[in-house]
């Protein structure tokens, strides 16, 4: 059954805190509006977030939800999806906590395919503890904590995920709204694990970070839409393409080389392979980047899969007992 809401309806009485100008609020208003168009009841939809100014957002949605800790958020979504696989479950995170402390919570549930929808918000920042370098900070980045500039190098989250075996995989951009709610409506669709970068301006601590996909003039230039079944082409125009050979991505120019030639995206594709070399155009919005559904797969998730088992050993076996299970093989006793 469908429930008729409105983004009010999803709206908390909370009021909302984040800096002037952050990205967040767009996400937030872009994840609202999706919510009452997609017609699912509030009480049965959960929003889980983890520490840092992404993980506010629990408190503004009229949800069930928990403010959990530091990189734990998929677990305990995990947990709960396992438990009542009839919530739509929902986790929040930031580049901080989602691939530093909690980067193996994050790579579990994705393996796992446990049935969560994971939206992590991307500003290559540490916003909430004031502006050091986090792991998807550019090589060099100078901040608080690097004032030399970043020596590490940063993670490709689209990567992580695939490499994970997330089942779904996808980017978008906090300020395009359309582009978003499209992202969400096809991860809310999937059974099963669900993983969408947003990329999210901090306009304090990393302003502009990503105005080569969302100024006026750049953007047309840089942003690389996936469609599935359509050569992947960019460019104001359409006049620069992707081909993959060799399993490395290369842009090329449409009228040098031919339509015919150019990669055609398949997000149901069983092996991830192009997917990843799609993911590796770009290690950062610094030039020509893919947005859109890198990946689309069906997958029989952990809680189908733990059900049967469960069926299946109360079929063979019949009622457990715990007694039994302690003294078995493997238990000893110590004099």
């Amino acid at each position: 059954m469908t429930e008729t809401t409105t983004r009010q309806d999803w709206q908390s009485n909370q009021e909302v805190r984040w800096c002037p100008g952050c990205g967040d609020y767009t996400i937030l208003a872009s994840v609202q509006n999706f919510m009452a168009d997609l017609g699912v009841a509030r009480e049965n939809t959960v929003f889980v977030s983890g520490i840092g100014c992404s993980s506010r957002f629990p408190y503004y949605m009229n949800t069930y939800g928990m403010h959990s800790i530091h990189g734990r958020a998929p677990a305990i979504a995990s947990g709960l999806a396992v438990a009542r696989p009839d919530l739509s479950v929902w986790v929040v995170t930031g580049d901080g906590d989602a691939l530093s402390i909690g980067g193996n919570h994050l790579i579990h549930a994705m393996r796992r395919n446990v049935n969560i929808k994971v939206l992590l918000f991307n500003n290559q920042i540490y916003g909430l503890t004031k502006g050091q370098y986090s792991p998807t900070s550019e090589k060099g980045k100078r901040t608080k904590s690097s004032p030399m500039g970043s020596v590490d190098t940063p993670f490709n989250p689209v990567s992580l995920a695939l490499g994970a075996e997330a089942s779904f995989v996808a980017r978008t951009i906090d300020m395009d709204r359309d582009h978003t709610v499209a992202m969400l409506e096809a991860a809310s669709q999937h059974q099963g694990s669900a993983f969408i970068e947003i990329y999210q301006n901090c306009n304090v601590f990393n302003d502009k970070a990503f105005e080569a996909l969302t100024g006026k003039e750049e953007r047309s230039e840089n942003r690389i839409n996936l469609e599935h079944g359509k050569p992947v082409t960019f460019g104001p125009n359409d006049e620069h393409g992707v081909m993959i050979f060799d399993g490395t991505p290369h842009i090329v120019e449409v009228a040098e080389v031919g339509l015919a030639s150019l990669h055609v995206h398949d997000a149901h594709a069983e092996s991830p392979a192009a997917a990843f070399a799609l993911s590796r155009l770009a290690h950062g919005p610094f030039g020509p980047t893919p947005i859109g559904v890198f990946r689309d797969v069906p997958r029989s998730t952990y809680e189908a899969d733990l059900d049967r088992q469960i069926l299946d050993a109360q079929t063979s076996r019949g009622p457990g007992n715990l007694q039994d299970l302690v003294t078995s093989s493997g238990s000893w006793v110590v004099e």
